[in-house]
């Protein structure tokens, strides 16, 4: 695998190359949501608000939140509602109970209709003031003097004894008896604000003054997730399946890409790399009949999506240059004018149109007016990579493999090498051949101004070895 399959273009290209199946993907999983969402029937959740006066700590508020969705709460909102068909299990799992900044706790219902809902969190705010009232009553009613009745009995004694010390103290303007007095004054004020703190923060009168800030707002929207949630949520979840997909793919491809890599499959060495114009159909796109083969093609699936995008060439002359070179290299390698096969694998559309355009170079060989010698004859013969099988050797004395690169695993390329040498053909070398965009044609009247002069592409035709 190269770097490549992890760059943010890679997701373009899928994009670009699969926006078919990712269009087909992407609406299946938007039905997939619905059908999903028909198995749940909606929800409609409403809250209403308790307001809690006084001083609360956090921990307090969360254990009154507790309360409020107790089985204490929910059994005698379930009793006073009498719902059939709804037993008091299912209608806890239906309430919820949060707090909130302002001593505010907020409690949740959720039913099948509004006006279910509605009623629910009224009742269960209901249920919960009295309950809460219920227990700051039996708190308060077993109280001894050990209780805050009995403090505030010994407060107001000791305030009065202040009163009485404050009066006995000396009347003279003395300065002892003036510090007594202010002392005695502060005693008493200092004994006022515990109290007053005291009743503050006193649970059972925060308890028993707690207020249900109104009924609840009849919900208008269904609760999430709802249908139209669920539909998206398919329809993302199975684009990103699918381009995850593609990439996890893309990852485990074994399929050989670099040159170097090839030649060692191979055994062999790199001769030269051709051009091969694209055609209007893609040459990765097979030629299947039938309904699977038009369904794939519908959905774009028929072509590979991981090749790289085909480059510009230059004009004819230039690709004709690079088939002659490719020939120039197996004359200078081979002793002799010799028969060679071009093995080309099966599937391979680039490297069978550049067999043959390189078959038709080396039969029209050098000028008759040149001093090189001829180019070796070549004979080209698809193999199949499952089961690669090689003409014997006969008039010809070796093999030469065309591929594309980027089709093939080296399993596969390490095949069609031990198919040739069963065959008694000795792997000369490969031509890697690679698919690429031509420059638009010029109008036939036009003559540009800087073409490439006859003479000399004449005379690299007439050069042999370029």
């Amino acid at each position: 695998m190269s770097d490549d399959t992890i760059r943010l273009a890679t997701v373009g290209r899928i994009l670009r190359r699969r926006w078919r199946l990712l269009a087909v993907l992407t609406v299946v999983g938007a039905l997939v949501g619905y059908g999903t969402s028909m198995l749940f029937p909606p929800r409609y959740t409403a809250s209403a608000s308790v307001l809690l006066p006084g001083q609360w700590e956090e921990r307090a508020l969360l254990t009154q939140a507790e309360i409020a969705k107790s089985s204490a709460v929910v059994d005698r909102a379930a009793a006073a509602l009498n719902w059939p068909g709804v037993s008091v299990g299912e209608l806890a799992d239906r309430v919820s109970a949060t707090t909130s900044d302002g001593n505010i706790i907020k409690i949740s219902g959720t039913a099948g209709t509004p006006e279910r809902a509605q009623r629910l969190s009224d009742q269960l705010a209901k249920e919960f003031v009295t309950f809460a009232a219920r227990i700051a009553g039996d708190s308060t009613s077993t109280g001894t003097a050990t209780g805050p009745d009995a403090l505030r009995q010994q407060v107001a004694d000791t305030s009065r004894r202040i009163t009485d010390l404050a009066n006995a103290a000396n009347p003279g303007q003395t300065v002892e008896s003036v510090q007594a007095r202010t002392e005695l004054e502060k005693l008493r004020t200092t004994l006022q604000e515990a109290m007053k703190k005291l009743d503050q923060t006193d649970p059972a009168a925060n308890k028993g003054g707690m207020v249900v800030m109104g009924p609840a707002a009849r919900p208008t929207g269904e609760a999430p997730p709802t249908r139209t949630q669920l539909v998206a949520a398919g329809a993302l979840l199975f684009f990103l399946l699918t381009v995850i997909g593609h990439l996890a793919a893309a990852r485990m491809n074994r399929r050989l890409r670099t040159e170097p890599e090839i030649a060692a499959a191979l055994g062999s060495v790199l001769l030269g790399t051709v051009d091969v114009p694209r055609e209007r159909r893609p040459a990765h796109r097979p030629k299947g009949i039938g309904t699977r083969a038009r369904f794939r093609r519908l959905l774009g699936i028929d072509t590979r999506w991981d090749m790289p995008t085909p480059r510009m060439s230059g004009d004819e002359a230039e690709r004709r240059i690079r088939y002659r070179r490719v020939c120039a290299r197996l004359r200078d390698q081979l002793p002799a004018p010799r028969r060679l096969l071009v093995v080309v694998p099966d599937g391979d559309e680039i490297a069978r149109r550049a067999a043959g355009q390189l078959a038709a170079e080396a039969k029209s060989g050098p000028s008759p007016s040149s001093s090189s010698r001829e180019y070796p004859t070549l004979r080209v013969v698809g193999v199949s990579v499952s089961r690669p099988m090689v003409p014997d050797r006969g008039t010809e004395s070796g093999a030469l493999v065309v591929l594309s690169p980027g089709g093939w695993t080296a399993e596969q390329l390490a095949g069609v090498a031990e198919a040739c040498a069963d065959a008694g053909h000795e792997v000369v070398g490969f031509v890697a051949a690679g698919a690429v965009r031509t420059r638009p044609t010029r109008p036939a009247g036009h003559a540009p101004d800087q073409a490439t002069p006859a003479l000399a592409v004449s005379g690299h035709q007439s050069g042999g070895s370029v």
